[in-house]
């Protein structure tokens, strides 16, 4: 299996090794994961949403090939959840472990949702799972972060613009920070 993160270091260093890939989108999986950071501030998200934003595709990363590459049988969301899981407390991790489940969700239970699914995110869909069954919808809704993770999945899908102007991944850099596991408020972390 893969292993637990063991600092923030290693976060940033996968971004700087496979942040400028592609992943069947018209933007990189840096620019993905800047945009849905950008989307979830914008719509004043706690700072754990935001991470999770930012986040939610590192499992991508682990693999070691490009996500289009990638076996179906991943997971991406849940190994990049336990990637994250040494560093991140779960208001951050499960929105990330759910994201997927949250697609699935959307495409069962709201008309028209799977039409505006880009095609790439369609593709993967039918990787993924495809639509849920009753009970499938019955045990996400039940999920403690069910609403993070639909609100997360908002951002995901609308995460793909190309030429959008965005931050440096180091502007996130303090909120991770204080988000580590064991921060103590006013510590530096190394």
């Amino acid at each position: 299996m893969y292993r637990v993160g063991s600092s923030l270091h290693d976060v940033l260093e996968l971004f700087d090794k496979h942040g400028a890939e592609g992943y069947g989108e018209a933007v990189t999986q840096l620019e993905h994961a800047l945009q849905c950071a950008v989307l979830a501030q914008r719509a004043n998200a706690s700072d754990a949403l935001v991470a999770a934003a930012l986040l939610h595709d590192i499992g991508h990363f682990l693999s070691g090939a490009a996500p289009e590459q990638c076996d179906p049988d991943i997971k991406h969301e849940l190994v990049g959840a336990q990637f994250l899981s040494g560093l991140f407390g779960p208001e951050v991790t499960e929105p990330v472990a759910q994201h997927v489940m949250a697609k699935r969700y959307q495409c069962t239970t709201c008309p028209g949702y799977h039409d505006k699914l880009s095609p790439a995110s369609k593709r993967s869909l039918v990787q993924q799972g495809g639509f849920l069954s009753a009970d499938e919808v019955s045990l996400f809704t039940a999920n403690p972060y069910f609403k993070e993770a639909l609100q997360l999945r908002a951002w995901d899908d609308s995460g793909k613009v190309d030429d959008m102007q965005l931050p440096a991944l180091e502007s996130f850099t303090p909120l991770l920070e204080r988000l580590l596991k064991g921060c103590n408020p006013g510590r530096e972390h190394a």
